[in-house]
């Protein structure tokens, strides 16, 4: 039986603790927690269970993306963008569903009352508890999840993250990673939107490592998955069961450092 007091202490066992700033990703169908499996409040029950297990003075943070219906517009040339875009509805942070391959649990987090929203359409988080204020400020407009991003911020605060049946290729943090990995000539994109302006919608874009098809070519599996499959081989992750899921947790500096030297090893 799935419950609240069986997830804190499963989340205890895999070693989440008072004051932890962790960074979630969650395949609620994995846990046992999906509709479908659980039937209402399976996702609410399991913030319930993090919230308590990171207390008063700990911090949840997730990716949430955006589901942008023009995003269609972003697969064509840049320079057919700004009329393909003319006269489309903006963009709106607070009310825009995350992007759908984040999961229902990024949904559910987004609308909880108290989330804190950051204001980038591509690289959009959001956060609660202590510091979701420290992680979210100042978010570069460029190169989201680079310097000043939130996942940099996860790992100078000794963040983890924290794997509750996710895929491995959903750890968001090895975006950070690939800015931090030393090399040369790194695939960029842009990604065009329509956002509110003080003198009404105005076109606007966002430049960036490429977070679709990845920085650099590669033929094999994944990289992000055969990162973390290869991180968590090491041992160097707490693994555990949470629910129904196999889960981890992982110093997110250290997988970070980790991510950027597997890159420039392979990559180079």
């Amino acid at each position: 039986m799935i419950d609240l007091a069986s997830l804190q202490r499963e989340l205890a066992a895999l070693g989440v603790r008072a004051g932890d700033v962790l960074m979630v990703h969650v395949s609620l169908r994995k846990m046992g927690l999906a509709r479908s499996q659980f039937g209402a409040g399976g996702p609410e029950l399991l913030l319930h269970a993090l919230e308590a297990a990171v207390g008063a003075d700990g911090t949840l943070l997730m990716i949430l993306g955006s589901e942008y219906a023009y995003d269609w517009v972003n697969s064509k040339p840049i320079e057919e963008r700004a009329q393909l875009l003319a006269g489309t509805p903006p963009f709106d942070r607070l009310t825009a569903a995350v992007l759908p391959e984040v999961g229902w649990f990024a949904e559910v987090f987004r609308r909880a009352p108290g989330t804190m929203l950051s204001d980038n359409p591509s690289g959009r988080f959001a956060a609660r508890g202590a510091r979701a204020a420290e992680l979210l400020c100042d978010q570069p407009w460029n190169d989201y999840y680079g310097p000043g991003s939130p996942l940099q911020k996860l790992c100078d605060a000794g963040g983890k993250v924290l794997r509750l049946g996710a895929d491995p290729n959903t750890v968001t943090v090895l975006h950070y990673a690939e800015y931090l990995a030393r090399l040369p000539e790194k695939r960029r994109t842009r990604w065009d939107y329509v956002v509110p302006g003080a003198a009404g919608p105005q076109h606007v874009w966002v430049e960036c490592l490429d977070d679709a098809e990845g920085i650099a070519d590669w033929g094999g599996e994944d990289y992000f998955a055969m990162i973390t499959n290869a991180y968590v081989a090491t041992g160097a992750a707490r693994q555990g069961v949470v629910g129904r899921a196999a889960s981890e947790l992982m110093d997110a500096a250290s997988f970070a450092a980790f991510g950027a030297s597997w890159m420039e090893k392979n990559f180079a």
